[in-house]
């Protein structure tokens, strides 16, 4: 029994996912429960894939500046690895390590 003191458990953070690509979205939803794909104020964590360009990654760090941003891309791009970085993301990963485990990419050791 509860007396309304004690909030509960705090909830988990608030992931979105800038991404398109269905099988990329179907892995992520597996991956990180709560994920979803709209982008909204107030994200925790924001994904961006690299695939739709470093837009993306300008906007939300001029929209939401705290939010951190992760982002995931061709090993070989690495021209759009560095612009992300340097677009203020706060980790850009080869597609192949992100998706190793996806949900320790989001948190700050990744």
């Amino acid at each position: 029994m509860t007396d309304g003191s004690h909030p509960g458990p705090r909830p988990g953070p608030r992931v979105v996912a800038v991404v398109t690509d269905l099988m990329d979205r179907s892995r992520l939803q597996a991956a990180v429960p709560g994920i979803t794909f709209t982008l909204v104020d107030g994200a925790d964590v924001v994904v961006c894939d690299l695939a739709q360009g470093v837009e993306p990654v300008r906007r939300v760090r001029r929209e939401q500046p705290r939010a951190r941003i992760v982002c995931f891309g061709a090993h070989v791009d690495t021209d759009a690895m560095d612009e992300a970085r340097a677009a203020g993301a706060d980790a850009v990963l080869a597609r192949s390590r992100f998706f190793r485990d996806p949900a320790a990419a989001l948190h700050d050791d990744a």
